[in-house]
């Protein structure tokens, strides 16, 4: 099935936003659009691996462990150096894929992609403790409902496409 975006820096944005939020589940998004709908475009791209149907299962395999293990005690906070450089870089990855897809430069992308991580990455950190604080609701039901909101937003980001 061709792919047809319609509104790609949306979706990137997006995309982006979800990198923040839970760092696997965008390229898990990306990559599942991307196997659903080949492009030309990555037939012969760095980034064409995410037009695999393996790839799409192992990264959904992976979002599945991100969003498990971000119940546990000892998941570090998504804030530090080595989480924040692993979000942006999965936002980028998506934003490049994305964007290289429909024809637009890749570099373009992963900038645009890797930025709304970024954003987001401290947006989500911050709303998350407070919402904790001042609700007085445990950590990881909010942290469930994050989840929530990233797998339905994921949902809706893959049926732009």
């Amino acid at each position: 099935m061709q792919l047809k975006i319609s509104k790609p820096l949306w979706q990137v944005i997006g995309l982006g936003t979800l990198a923040g939020m839970r760092s696997t589940s965008a390229p898990a998004i990306t990559s599942h659009i991307l196997s659903h709908h080949q492009s030309k475009n990555l037939e012969h791209s760095p980034l064409g691996f995410m037009q695999s149907k393996n790839v799409a299962a192992a990264l959904k395999v992976l979002a599945l462990g991100e969003i498990v293990g971000d119940k546990l005690p000892s998941a570090p906070n998504r804030i530090k150096p080595a989480a924040l450089g692993f979000r942006v870089i999965s936002g980028a990855l998506a934003g490049a894929g994305i964007y290289r897809a429909v024809g637009n430069n890749a570099i373009v992308g992963a900038l645009l992609g890797g930025t709304a991580a970024f954003a987001s990455t401290y947006g989500s950190f911050f709303l998350r403790r407070s919402t904790v604080k001042t609700s007085h609701i445990i950590d990881p039901i909010i942290g469930a409902v994050e989840d929530a909101l990233v797998i339905g937003s994921g949902v809706g980001l893959a049926s732009l496409s």
